[in-house]
């Protein structure tokens, strides 16, 4: 049962949301808050917006929504803030990305978008190859940058009157790094910092400025970022939650939910083929090889991990799996992403599966990081720090404590998040059982 100590503080005040990244998915989040607050739009794909939550036996009818069970701040009460490497403003960028209609959704608001300036941003060419940044924070030294994101994290909260902040991360995907010896303590990363270490990359410097004042942090790319010993020990540390990393949007969200059925009913995997265009400034990132091998390795963990090939050799062991994405500007954020899947059922007989999705990226992703604001936003009221496991809901490779594998399977997940909620409101568990709408004194049938 839950104890006091973690029970949830009220939402009091206003919430900043902190945007290292001011590109697509920034601002597609961005105006839907703003439209949804308005009137002029609904944020469908929020969980914490429109999700209901049961409590208690299916014959109690209790359904209410989850924004009314939980203290969640309210949209009303969201002010956003970003750093971005070029300096338009959040209309100007909203434009230029291309995901939302001008005259719907961009024009009405421009009021508004055009108050959101990026802060110049902790931005290094030599870890996101494909851009080339103009609005730069000065200077080489990390340490100095990260001082000066700790500095920005300080005005902001005081200029806008912010009683909490969360900061999620919605940059590039950056080049792949393997977690070497300076990320196993915070001893060691910080000495690193301080050498300007060619393994600390920008978006770690987000992560421990985020961490260092107390602030509630998400990584929403496949970058380290936050996932290593060093930051999980500032974060307990600091009393601070911590999620990541990379947002479930398009194709991986669909693996994680045909993935479990093929477990469920012992089909047999021989192949699965995923290949994606895609043209907005992520795609364009992508298209670097080094970028490329840091999202490979989130995308094909996720299979691994669900099939449990070590349980299931004779259905799992030899798949062929092979990711690819293409960078394709005509598209620009409607991503296309095809995936051919090769499965085996009774005798051996073969069959195939075959998805075209065409999606949008940044409409997938925006509902997400709104959620993930709010949650992280929760578990900071309610005591409740480090690795927050019960968000990989949202995430393409979740982090867990040490010794753990990630779960994948979306609705395990889903599971794992609503009982999280109903425990920090002191609500039953809910296991799915119902042995107790057709059995009597089933606790007395179970000790037999």
């Amino acid at each position: 049962m839950r104890t006091e100590q973690y029970t949830p503080r009220p939402a009091e005040g206003r919430l900043g949301i902190l945007l290292p990244g001011l590109g697509a998915v920034s601002t597609t989040l961005i105006a839907g808050v703003e439209l949804a607050r308005r009137g002029l739009g609904r944020p469908i794909g929020s969980v914490t917006q429109m999700g209901t939550i049961r409590l208690g036996k299916r014959t109690e009818g209790r359904h209410p929504l989850i924004k009314d069970f939980v203290p969640l701040a309210g949209m009303d009460d969201i002010v956003f803030g970003a750093w971005d490497p070029f300096p338009q403003d959040a209309y100007e960028s909203a434009l230029n990305a291309g995901v939302l209609n001008k005259w719907e959704h961009i024009e009405p608001i421009k009021d508004f978008l055009q108050t959101i300036k990026p802060m110049p941003a902790a931005f290094d060419q030599r870890y996101v190859k494909k851009l080339e940044g103009i609005n730069v924070k000065p200077g080489k030294s990390k340490r100095a940058w990260a001082d000066a994101l700790r500095e920005d994290i300080r005005r902001f909260k005081e200029e806008k009157g912010c009683d909490r902040l969360v900061m999620v991360w919605c940059g590039s995907t950056e080049v792949y790094i393997q977690p070497g010896e300076i990320h196993q303590s915070l001893e060691a990363f910080e000495k690193a910092i301080d050498e300007d270490h060619d393994q600390v990359a920008p978006s770690m410097l987000y992560a421990y400025a985020a961490l260092m004042e107390g602030v509630p942090y998400a990584n929403g790319a496949p970058n380290l970022s936050v996932d290593f010993p060093a930051m999980v020990e500032l974060a307990q540390q600091n009393g601070v939650p911590v999620a990541g990393k990379d947002f479930k949007t398009g194709q991986t969200l669909i693996k994680t939910v045909l993935a479990p059925m093929l477990k469920a009913r012992m089909l047999g995997l021989d192949g699965w083929f995923s290949t994606n265009i895609l043209g907005n400034r992520d795609g364009e990132v992508l298209d670097d090889p080094e970028s490329f091998k840091t999202k490979e390795e989130s995308k094909l963990s996720v299979l691994e991990h669900i099939l449990q090939p070590d349980l299931y050799p004779e259905l799992y062991r030899n798949f062929y799996h092979k990711v690819r994405i293409n960078y394709y500007p005509p598209r620009g954020d409607a991503k296309e992403g095809w995936d051919n899947i090769d499965i085996r059922g009774w005798l051996d007989y073969p069959m195939q599966i075959k998805v075209d999705f065409l999606c949008r990226d940044s409409i997938l992703a925006a509902p997400i990081v709104l959620d993930l604001a709010l949650f992280l936003d929760l578990a900071s009221r309610s005591s409740l720090h480090g690795i927050q496991e019960w968000l990989s809901f949202y995430l393409k490779s979740p982090m867990t404590a040490e010794g753990l594998y990630p779960e994948h399977d979306l609705f395990i997940q889903q599971m794992k998040l609503k009982n999280t909620l109903r425990w920090l409101m002191g609500e039953e568990q809910i296991t799915h059982l119902g042995l107790e709408y057709y059995l009597d004194n089933v606790q007395e049938l179970a000790a037999v």
